[in-house]
């Protein structure tokens, strides 16, 4: 798991959609990136100003999708040469 403290509400607001959608979420910080699902946003009530603390579960990253292999048909001219 992977938690971060934040204090913009734009992000935060990012999170708690993909949260609520079950899409992944990307945290970047100044040393990583990690995407995964957002697992929780709680609150910092004592901090000034406001502060969340966000968990996200990292996700594996997916494999690049395989070419497709070349066509095998002929092509037009090849029947006439």
């Amino acid at each position: 798991m992977f938690t971060f403290e934040t204090s913009d509400p734009k992000e935060v607001r990012r999170f708690r959609i993909a949260q609520f959608n079950g899409r992944t979420a990307t945290a970047r910080s100044a040393e990583s990136t990690v995407t995964g699902h957002v697992r929780s946003i709680v609150e910092n009530k004592s901090s000034i100003p406001a502060a969340w603390t966000i968990t996200i579960i990292p996700e594996e990253p997916k494999p690049a999708p395989a070419m497709r292999p070349p066509s095998r048909a002929r092509s037009f001219m090849e029947d006439f040469c």
